[in-house]
């Protein structure tokens, strides 16, 4: 299950005793803080504390800024003036701590992003649990053709067993091995020394599941979802990006509108793609071989221009 026994009773209790503060509080990430929201088959994503909202955002620019922000008229616009103008301080003013469960595999992706402060579990003093993440048959595919870190069709019904049988029995027996080995009692009860958890660790599978404390300002948040919330991003990282984009739509509704107006829903052009468009709105037949682009950027311009159309 994704959560234990031991972390609902802690949620319940924790929902169970609000407490009053002085500082901005937002209502929507008030209703989310606590709870846990399932992702892939034993994973979740929670918000365990938090700071700032929308207003926080707008306060800060206007302390930064002063009287070049006067002709904005409202907060919203605010926010949408400094997404559009790519500032960052403004929203480094917000922050959230998430308590996350994933598998390892997806661990070692999302860390690469630097910008947050994390603390996770621990199998040098603790032991892991048995629990791995087993893809859904549909989510099998072979590897892509056109992209090295893709995937391509999706793999037979037939193949789809048998990966997953592979899958399952991999990781059953490599956990057998690893409570083996750190075991302190033999097959017949005796006494024995077991083998250190820090050594005892590196027989674990990847798909076995870890736990984190993240926590990141909002501004590399945003960077954040950008990329792993996209729809090129690896499945199993994206639909936790998809959790969390949700989460701070509740948060900093106006903040995410812009960013998604913006950031996903934008594209930006090189000086040669944009001078391209410029030809092309005044009339003129652009190809690729008067663009001056290479025939991948040429490609990649069409996708745009076919996507906004």
């Amino acid at each position: 299950m994704p959560l234990s026994p031991e972390q609902q009773a802690e949620i319940a209790e924790q929902r169970a005793t609000p407490r009053s503060t002085l500082r901005v509080v937002s209502e929507g990430m008030e209703a989310q803080l606590y709870r846990a929201h399932d992702v892939l088959d034993h994973g979740f994503i929670r918000v365990i504390d938090y700071m700032g909202d929308d207003s926080a955002i707008t306060q800060a620019a206007r302390v930064s800024y002063g009287k070049g922000t006067k002709s904005v008229q409202n907060d919203e616009g605010l926010i949408r003036y400094l997404m559009r103008h790519w500032h960052s301080t403004p929203f480094e003013m917000c922050e959230v701590k998430l308590h996350v469960k994933l598998p390892v595999f997806v661990a070692r992706q999302w860390i690469r992003h630097r910008t947050a402060n994390v603390n996770e579990y621990s199998a040098r003093y603790s032991i892991l649990d048995r629990e791995f993440y087993i893809p859904a048959p549909e989510q099998l595919a072979a590897q892509s053709v056109i992209n090295n870190q893709g995937r391509g069709d999706a793999l037979t019904p037939d193949e789809s067993a048998r990966v997953l049988d592979l899958l399952k029995s991999d990781a059953a027996q490599c956990y057998d091995h690893y409570a083996e080995m750190i075991s302190e009692t033999d097959q017949n009860g005796d006494t024995k020394q077991g083998l250190a958890r820090e050594l005892a660790r590196m027989n674990l599978p990847a798909n076995v599941y870890t736990q984190w404390y993240w926590k990141v300002d909002l501004h590399n948040l945003f960077h954040f979802l950008r990329l792993r919330a996209d729809a090129h991003a690896q499945y199993e990282i994206r639909v936790y990006a998809d959790a969390i984009a949700r989460v701070v739509a509740d948060w900093v509704p106006a903040a995410f509108r812009a960013f998604e107006d913006y950031r996903m829903g934008g594209e930006t052009l090189s000086a040669q793609s944009l001078d391209c468009v410029r030809r092309m709105v005044k009339g003129e037949i652009v190809t690729q071989e008067t663009s001056g682009m290479s025939k991948r950027e040429w490609r990649e311009l069409e996708e745009v221009l076919d996507h906004s159309a």
